[in-house]
């Protein structure tokens, strides 16, 4: 019989997306219908979802569902995109707001949504094989399905899957919401008690069957305080049940064929003249001197510290100084390095270009008219972006950390697809950025490198079926 997958996620395209979470269970579950996986995906129904999207859902039923003490009212609405049922859960008093996270009562509105998607089972017609779980948002749908609902009729035999895409949130609150919000009794306190705190993303960890991470790097990494936010120590107990499966890309959406945002569509094929237009168009956007022969190297980032950006400060105005080559960036967010940016761009016009924003139209025109995208992080447990700029024919230059390591390789050897160092210090980047620089020079060797990224696969199929894997593993055990 059909495998059926119920995948559990705050954030889901095409219908809410803050980040990287929101893509992954936009894309996943389509690929895994494509290998005949039964995969539906549940989820809040925020008010800020797009009208036209709510008119596409249909009411199933309500319920009422217990959060603690109190029972609260639960709309269950249905909803199809890309071949995907989606169940939407409404209330109203937890999900009529502006913002999906941030509120001062997010362990109940959480603690009420990762109840709810074990409520509704018996009411959809579809009893999964595997719940599969996210981040800290239905981090306590494992610990309530082994606390109350494995034994009930109906229920039983279901597996949990639960995958960090980000582990520096984890959904930490005071012990004393274990009975008022998290509606569990003292017996289960140490399910969720991590450090004094009560810790949805521990419950979870402890809980689920598996626990999976979105590369494989970053499942070794995490096992390690440098990384881990204070969760190595409960990851080094349950290693046995971690692994790391890679995050796929959109490859319909970001696809240098026939992307529309882009001066002129290119293939593996054929690139050679036609990126050098988009290049020339990028050079003249940003104000820069349209030159073919000039290395251009982009970064597409929040301007936050973990992606690196304090090796970038520490030596930008040495590279720019010493080399021939132009920079651009796209990107908001700290003050230091908006700053530290827009000073650089006033000190060298004909070499850098800054946008301050988030515009999704212009980072693909960077990715697409760019020889060289950088991107330095600190730690990175997957990384989209070396991905995309791969996909347009844009060599990466990354530190070896989380999923850029996982899916660069130096091409020092004449194999890889892009260049890398491994220390995170700021001259070992500097090395590898001239070393880059210096393989541009080699017009011919350069086209086949290009040619090379071009033609890797990180679409989602190769990712469907690793967790496929990972679900018959479960199954069995």
């Amino acid at each position: 019989k059909t495998m059926k997958v119920l995948y559990v996620s705050s954030e889901a395209l095409p219908f809410k997306a803050s980040g990287g979470l929101g893509d992954v269970a936009g894309s996943l579950p389509q690929a895994l219908r494509k290998r005949l996986i039964g995969a539906r995906v549940v989820m809040p129904l925020y008010d800020t979802i797009s009208q036209e999207l709510k008119d596409t859902m249909k009411f199933v039923t309500s319920i009422s569902v217990p959060v603690a003490w109190r029972r609260q009212y639960c709309g269950v609405f249905e909803a199809k995109a890309g071949g995907v049922i989606y169940y939407l859960l409404d209330n109203q008093y937890y999900f009529k707001r502006d913002g999906l996270y941030g509120y001062y009562d997010d362990a109940e509105r959480f603690a009420f949504f990762a109840r709810a998607v074990l409520e509704i089972i018996p009411h959809i017609g579809f009893k999964p094989d595997i719940i599969h779980c996210n981040d800290w948002q239905s981090a306590l749908t494992p610990v309530y399905y082994n606390t109350l609902y494995a034994t009930r009729p109906g229920y039983e035999n279901i597996k949990t899957v639960f995958t960090i895409h980000n582990i520096q949130y984890q959904g930490t609150y005071g012990m004393d919401l274990l009975g008022d919000v998290v509606g569990l009794p003292e017996s289960a306190a140490s399910l969720l008690e991590y450090d004094g705190d009560c810790n949805f993303m521990k419950g979870a960890i402890e809980c689920a069957d598996r626990v999976t991470t979105v590369s494989p790097s970053y499942a070794n990494e995490i096992l390690d305080p440098w990384y881990s936010h204070g969760l190595d120590i409960i990851l080094n107990q349950r290693s046995w049940k971690l692994s790391g499966i890679l995050n796929g890309i959109d490859t319909i959406l970001y696809n240098p064929e026939t992307d529309k945002d882009i001066e002129v569509n290119y293939t593996s094929a054929d690139f050679e003249e036609k990126k050098a237009v988009n290049k020339a168009k990028l050079q003249e956007y940003f104000g820069l001197p349209v030159r073919p022969d000039v290395p251009v190297m982009g970064m597409v980032t929040r301007l936050v510290g973990h992606k690196g950006l304090d090796l970038v400060k520490a030596v930008l105005d040495e590279l720019l100084a010493t080399e021939d080559i132009q920079f651009v960036v796209l990107g908001s967010g700290e003050w230091q390095y908006e700053s530290f940016f827009k000073e650089m761009a006033d000190k060298y016009p004909d070499k850098m270009g800054l946008k301050i924003g988030f515009i999704p139209s212009l980072s693909k025109k960077i990715y697409a008219g760019c020889d060289l995208f950088l991107m330095p992080s600190k730690s990175e447990p997957c990384g989209l972006s070396q991905m995309i700029s791969l996909r347009y024919g844009t060599v990466p230059i990354v530190r070896e950390t989380g999923g850029l390591r996982d899916s660069i390789k130096d091409s020092g050897d004449g194999e890889g697809n892009g260049f890398t160092f491994s220390t995170y210090n700021a001259h070992d980047m500097l090395y590898t950025i001239k070393r880059a620089i210096g393989g541009y020079s080699n017009k011919e060797g350069w086209n086949i490198l290009v040619k090379r990224a071009m033609e890797c696969d990180n679409s989602w199929g190769k990712s469907a079926n690793e967790y496929i894997r990972l679900y018959k593993d479960v199954l069995k055990g």
